[in-house]
């Protein structure tokens, strides 16, 4: 019998060991790879390209990695957290923090659990457990049993309440290092800083002027106009540059390669020109219209063309302003606080109108198509892709669940005899069959969302490329805790418990509740994957690398796509990443208490995948500068797995009859929700504002003594908004400084009389807000308790300046932007596109330079400077042509980063 049930219940040590040996040596064969090709001179561009591509700014390049692996592995593992903060910037900060955060966790709830629940679920007598099942949840009897879980509720109060904690601990620290850095000089100063989006602006205001009616301070007014001609000719002639490009430096190739094939057979070409080396029917052509359009020559076509589209778009350009305005605008103003202010201001008394409003949104991430939504178009739109994301949960739940059923498929081979076979498979095949291989298909599964998502959030109205990432974080972690979570645990759990419903369809809860935990086994598999699997393959760089070794080789056909590939680093999409580990985190707290053995492979993927993102973030990828936006919201889905674990053994307490934890655990549960409303109340306002305190803090601390009456405090009188003289950066009067504790605050205001204010604190006269004085206050010292229980006095606003901001990139101000350039910026890009430049590779027989020639005589832009055919032979005497570009300061294409 004790054999029968083996075979029928539960996930066996073989499959465990199995899962873990595989992942492992797929695991060590990638981390190995990774240790051993890293350190080439070809290779250093995919693994630490932020080391010396000339690209990256002085101050986002990191040092080389650690030729010893010991060195690498401790020194990721000790960096501290001002640097991982200044490498990865605010997004990949709290990334690796989330990962390193729920590592802890996991492996406290290990220490937690395991002493204790484990003896009480394994002593437990529900018959038909075995494997490594009785140390979960479902070996206790319910009938018998149920005092047993006291202990379970118990833990959980003392658990998820530490949990709770963490996690207003965490919402406390993001809000406060998110406040002093975007009013730290290097941030504070910058356009996005600086202007608001103003979206459904009513008629009456969408003027200029009556846009700087409603505000004080402004600078500069961009009010989006009806641009559609001007826009399909900008865009008609970036793809025909495209194609001229293309083909141009394809034609030199095959005249290079027709030359070399006619001195291999002894029949050497003379000449100076393409006609010479390329019959004109090979020259490179294409249809007008797909299929079915004429086919032009693409060089002569494309030539006459953009010289044509060159005229008609410059004097569209110089008349964009007398288009129709649309019903949006950017708005520009003198500092930081006049933005933040007007950003905080209900600007209209009708609903829906001059909102919605965001602040920070940079240039380049604009979605134009978005910026003339009435307010009617948006709401339907979002409306409309919301209803798309429902009904595409419910036709992904189809393959999802099948993948589900094959983690469990051996419970259903007694009922359904043709699958008999499986049974028969030997142990490690079968193991891989039913742990790993749904493992794969699911993370498959997952992987085709994000390109689809991201096309719903830009239909929903998201104004910015920053804003869509936010909105997919919510889409697919909806997918994710659904389809990666939901839906499989109910497949899973049912395929183990349909043979004894049909057999008594009365015993359904009971069994339900019992086999729950089997579902467990899954995710097991899946921690594995995750956290072996993935964080190797993420090492090694697997995409890049093809592209590099590969790809690249075929697809790099102009100076231009090479330059590109090699110097233009990748930022991380953090929309699909978050949603990813925010749900392995759900999955191990709902599990935590119903099978504790998920929290130690949890800990283990979390902690590799830690490695693995630290490793990239600092010496691969470029970091984004979305400020930090998916932090808080990962934190809120965070409260979903608390939940679902509450919720969940809530049921099973009332399956068992246990009323004493039925009526402890529906407390917590209330208590959750109290904290978590709570929580949203408190918080919420801060996550997307600046508080007026910390932005008049960083306008003073960075000497701007405009609002200063001159006599050591600030005059009763000193407008909130007004002149733009009063705010006006003034770099001849204004002296900042590098560092926040060099600033005498006591020099700048003058404190009431009466006032108890000592050491911990300065009040203004005008506002009535504490204006702190880092270099007079520090928290009292303490043990690390203490400092952890207390985050408002150990991670306020002037510590974290102290702590964190020790870099001098914080606190030195952008180079300033001329007054004409700065009148664009916020313009439609199509009414700043310059004329494009073709760029051709020189090469020896002198091609490029005639074709570049004609070019320009024919109106259209062409360079050969800074690229060049590079010609090698090998020594079968066969000659290899690979193109080649010059240094940074001499590629034509680059003009720098733009930081606004």
């Amino acid at each position: 019998m004790a054999e029968t049930d083996s075979n029928k219940l539960g996930s066996s040590l073989q499959q465990m060991v199995t899962m873990m040996i595989t992942n492992g040596i797929i695991l060590a064969a990638f981390l190995i790879a990774y240790l051993l090709i890293r350190n080439y001179k070809e290779n250093k561009r995919i693994y630490q390209p932020r080391s010396f591509v000339p690209t990256v700014p002085e101050e986002l390049k990191t040092k080389p990695v650690p030729v010893n692996p010991i060195q690498w592995f401790k020194g990721l593992l000790t960096k501290p957290d001002d640097q991982i903060l200044l490498e990865t910037g605010l997004d990949g900060y709290f990334f690796v923090r989330y990962l390193r955060i729920f590592t802890t966790i996991c492996l406290a709830g290990c220490l937690f659990f395991w002493p204790i629940l484990f003896p009480i679920n394994a002593t437990g007598d529900a018959q038909g457990v075995s494997g490594l099942d009785i140390l979960a949840f479902g070996k206790v009897n319910s009938n018998g049993q149920s005092n047993r879980f006291y202990a379970h509720v118990l833990m959980s109060w003392l658990f998820f309440g530490s949990i709770l904690f963490v996690l207003y601990r965490e919402l406390v620290y993001y809000v406060n290092l998110r406040q002093v850095i975007l009013t730290s000089p290097a941030y504070a100063s910058k356009a996005s800083a600086r202007t608001i989006m103003l979206a459904s602006v009513p008629a009456p205001f969408l003027t200029e002027e009556g846009l700087r009616s409603l505000f004080a301070g402004v600078k500069h007014v961009w009010i989006n106009r009806a641009q559609k001609e001007l826009i399909q000719k900008v865009n008609e002639r970036s793809k025909l540059s495209n194609k001229l490009e293309v083909a141009e430096n394809k034609l030199i190739q095959m005249a290079l390669k027709n030359k070399f094939k006619a001195e291999k057979k002894g029949q050497p070409i003379e000449g100076n020109k393409i006609c010479d080396f390329v019959l004109d029917k090979k020259r490179p052509t294409h249809k007008l219209k797909f299929l079915i359009g004429d086919k032009v020559d693409t060089i002569d076509y494309a030539r006459e063309k953009i010289a044509d589209l060159n005229e008609e778009i410059a004097e569209l350009q110089a008349h964009y302003d007398t288009a129709p305005p649309q019903n949006s605008a950017f708005i520009m103003f003198d500092t930081q606080e006049q933005a933040q202010t007007a950003f905080q201001v209900v600007c209209h008394h009708e609903a829906f109108h001059a909102a919605p409003r965001y602040i920070g949104i940079r240039p380049d991430e604009i979605v134009w198509s978005n910026a003339r939504l009435i307010w009617w178009e948006r709401l339907v739109k979002a409306a409309g892709a919301l209803a798309f994301i429902c009904a595409l949960i419910i036709f992904w739940a189809v393959p999802v669940a099948f993948v589900g059923t094959i983690s469990n498929i051996k419970y259903l081979t007694q009922k359904l005899p043709w699958l008999g076979f499986i049974n028969n498979l030997p142990d490690v095949l079968l193991g891989l069959i039913t742990a790993l291989l749904p493992a794969i298909l699911l993370a498959v599964l997952m992987a085709l969302l994000p390109i689809i998502l991201r096309l719903c959030a830009k239909i929903a109205g998201a104004p910015s490329k920053s804003k869509i990432e936010h909105t997919t974080q919510n889409y697919y972690f909806a997918f994710q805790v659904i389809q990666v979570f939901l839906i499989t645990t109910i497949s899973s759990t049912a395929t183990a418990v349909i043979p004894k419903i049909i057999d008594n369809p009365s015993s359904a809860m009971n069994l339900l509740a019992e086999k729950l935990p089997v579902a467990s086994n899954f995710y097991i598999a899946y921690f594995l994957l995750q956290g072996l699997t993935f964080p190797g393959g993420a090492l090694l760089q697997i995409v890049p690398l093809i592209l590099f070794k590969a790809l690249g080789f075929i697809f790099d056909n102009t100076p231009r796509k090479k330059w590109t590939r090699y110097n233009i680093l990748d930022s991380t999409a953090w929309g699909t990443i978050f949603p990813i580990y925010a749900n392995l985190v759900v999955i191990a707290l709902v599990y935590s208490t119903i099978a504790p053995l998920v929290l130690i492979f949890a800990a283990l993927a979390f902690f590799l995948v830690y490695i693995a993102f630290l490793n990239n973030l600092t010496y691969t990828n470029m970091p984004s500068d979305d400020r930090g936006i998916y932090y808080p919201r990962a934190i809120y889905q965070t409260f979903t797995g608390i939940y679902l674990n509450e919720v969940c053994m809530l049921g099973l307490y009332v399956v068992s009859k246990s009323y004493g934890p039925i009526v402890l655990q529906a407390i917590l549960l209330g208590v959750t929700v109290f904290v978590h409303i709570n929580l949203e109340k408190a918080i919420d306002p801060l996550l997307t504002v600046l508080p007026r305190d910390m932005t008049r803090w960083d306008r003073i601390s960075n000497g701007d003594k405009s609002s200063n009456d001159g006599a050591g405090k600030f005059s009763d009188t000193t407008p909130l908004m007004g002149d733009k003289s009063l705010y006006h950066d003034d770099s001849a009067s204004h002296h900042p400084t590098d560092k926040f504790h060099d600033i005498d605050i006591e020099k700048t205001v003058e404190f009431p009389s009466g006032s108890n204010n000592t050491d911990n604190g300065r009040m203004d006269s005008n506002e009535g807000s504490m204006m702190e004085n880092p270099e007079s206050i520090s928290p009292p010292k303490a043990n690390a308790f203490m400092r952890f229980i207390q985050p408002y006095t150990y991670l306020s606003p002037h510590v974290l300046r102290e702590t964190m901001l020790t870099s001098p990139h914080y606190h030195q101000k952008p180079a300033e932007i001329p007054f004409e350039e700065e009148r664009l910026i916020y313009a439609h890009p199509a009414v700043n596109d310059d004329a494009p430049l073709i760029w051709i590779g020189k090469d020896p027989l002198g091609l490029g330079d005639t074709e570049a020639e004609q070019l320009n005589q024919a109106g259209v832009s062409a360079t050969t400077t800074a690229a060049w055919f590079d010609i090698k032979e090998n020594k079968k005497g066969k000659k290899k042509i690979e193109i080649r570009c010059g240094d940074l300061k001499e590629v034509p294409i680059w003009s720098g980063i733009t930081r606004h």
